[in-house]
This record gives structure tokens, sequence and C-alpha cells, in this order.
């Protein structure tokens, strides 16, 4: 092919901004990029934009942002342009069909896991709790199910120990951005065959939800500590004490053993606390009060005392 594709780009999070600046680096012509409108964030209800909105002002690319992806309005917005090719990566909506189909050469979603594992909103993060050794992403040509197009690319990336979803989320969206542009050459190229995916092997990531962050201590030790990690930054790993949320940013696993009633904080040093799980012992390291600031576990001791056998619920 003589001239790079004029590509539609939609994307929301920060997960999605790599691979528009891969785009634009690649000098793809961007005819327009869609994300989800600003949305109100925080104790002020603050407006802000989401990060491909912000990147994409950065780059020059011009901006459109919706939320109604089924209207005529926008059929006609994609039809007028007439892209080569729709890229999609982490947009948070399902994409019509009729909308899929108006690119030459289809719909390329970014998808942050080894399909078809792991369809879904949150694939990230249910890898890190289910205590997975590796994920990956894999490029696809979208069709009207979820995550259920043909394969393209895929790479393969290893879960470190102490990765939370934020870190794994950040590698894997640089890794995403190359195989996006290794799939657009080969596709130019035309050196790129689909394959279908075995959907019997498919299992599903569902959204994480607030609730999803509670900590049941009768489970293990390593299920509790990968759950720490695997719900932060959002919606975070929450305990009560004393009847008070308390978030938990990180822990350890001990290597010893109780018979402790689970959720008990065990006798040790006055800048320590460990707790007693449905196996094992947790080590938690770093903390924040509903009202507080993130800190260091010996730091909030000293503030908030925590004797032995008090109860996290």
């Amino acid at each position: 092919m003589g001239k790079r594709f004029k590509v539609i780009f939609m994307g929301t999070p920060e997960f999605a901004v790599p691979s528009l600046i891969a785009l634009k680096n690649y000098e793809c012509e961007i005819s327009l990029v869609i994300t989800r409108p600003d949305q109100p964030k925080g104790r002020g209800r603050k407006m802000l934009s989401p990060p491909v909105k912000s990147a994409a002002e950065k780059t020059g690319c011009p901006i459109f942002q919706t939320n109604m992806l089924k209207s005529e309005d926008f059929y006609e917005k994609i039809h007028r342009l007439s892209p080569d090719l729709l890229v999609v990566v982490a947009f948070g909506h399902i994409i019509p069909k009729r909308i899929l189909e108006l690119p030459r050469y289809g719909a390329i979603n970014v998808h942050a896991s080894l399909l078809p594992k792991y369809r879904g909103p949150a694939p990230i993060q249910w890898a890190i709790i289910n205590g997975d050794s590796e994920t990956g992403v894999t490029t696809m040509l979208m069709d009207a199910g979820l995550d259920t197009g043909e394969l393209l690319l895929t790479s393969q990336v290893s879960i470190q120990p102490e990765d939370t979803a934020e870190t794994l989320r950040d590698r894997l969206a640089l890794i995403g951005a190359d195989l996006l542009i290794d799939t657009i050459k080969k596709m130019e190229d035309g050196g790129i065959r689909p394959i279908s995916q075995n959907h019997a092997q498919a299992t599903y990531a569902p959204l994480l939800t607030k609730q999803d962050g509670y900590i049941d201590w009768t489970k293990s030790a390593d299920q509790i500590e990968r759950l720490i990690r695997g719900v932060t930054p959002w919606p975070g790993a929450f305990t009560f004490l004393n009847n008070k949320r308390i978030r938990i940013f990180k822990a350890k696993i001990q290597d010893e053993h109780t018979v402790k009633r689970p959720g008990s904080i065990l006798k040790g040093f006055s800048n320590q606390l460990w707790v007693a799980t449905g196996n094992g012992i947790l080590s938690i390291l770093e903390v924040q009060a509903d009202s507080g600031k993130r800190l260091p576990i010996h730091v909030f001791l000293r503030g908030t005392p925590v004797p032995p056998d008090t109860m996290l619920t």
C-alpha cells in the first residue's frame, strides 16, 4: 500500500493513550478521535476529561465526545469520513455492527488479554486476582459480539509478583501500542491472516464494582494479597477497623501460620500489623483511613494503635 490508512480512533482511559500516540507517530491519517464525555470526579465533582481527550488535544487530532453510538447522527458522521480502519482501544461501549461495517478494512480492537481468555471490561484486574502467571495483549477484528472477533496478533507478558492492576496496565498499554502498529503494517502489506477464536475456551472478566474490593479474611493470605494488587488503584481493597473503613494498598504474605480467627490482629512489634487469614498470615504494609492520607503502616500505627486480638471485619 502506497499510503497510510485513514483511521478513526475510539478510546477513553489511560490504557488507550499509547496506542493513539503510536498511530500518530506512524503517520496514519487520524481523521477523528472519539472518546466518552467529560465526567464529574471526586468530592468536588469537578469535570474531568478522559485521558484520550487530553492526549488528542496535545497531538492536534480532531475530537468528538459521545455515548450515543446508536444515533443516526453518529452513523452519518462516521460514514461521511469514509475511514479505511476503525481502531478501538478500551472505549467503554459496545460498538454497533453497522458502525463496524463502515471502514474499508474493518475495525481493530486492542484487548488486554490473551483471547479468548478474559473477554470483557476488566481483564488486567482479574488476571492478577486469579493468580495467573502470564497475560498479554491481543489485536482482533471486531464483530458484533463482546471480544469474539477473529484474532490477528498476540504478545505474551509475565505477571510479576509485585504487579498491581496499575503497573500491569501501564506495561500492557505500551506493548499494545507496539502490537497495534505491527498489526497495521501487516494489514498494509497483506501479510496477516485472521484466526477464529476457540469459543469453548472463552472466559469472562466482568467489570469491577466498589464491593469487589472488600476483603474477606476467611480467604487465604495468598488470595487476599492478590486481591489487594488486583484492585489497586480501583476500586481499592478495604476492610473495617472499629467500624471505620480502611483501604489497604500493599501487603506481604508471611511464611508463618496461626490458629487465630481470620481477621484477628496478631501480637507482634508495635510498628507492624499482622493479620490472621483463613490460611496464613498477612502483613499490612500501606493503608489509608477514610479521611486520611496513604501511609506506611508504621506511621499509621503511631496515630492509630491497633492492639492484638482487634478484629478487622
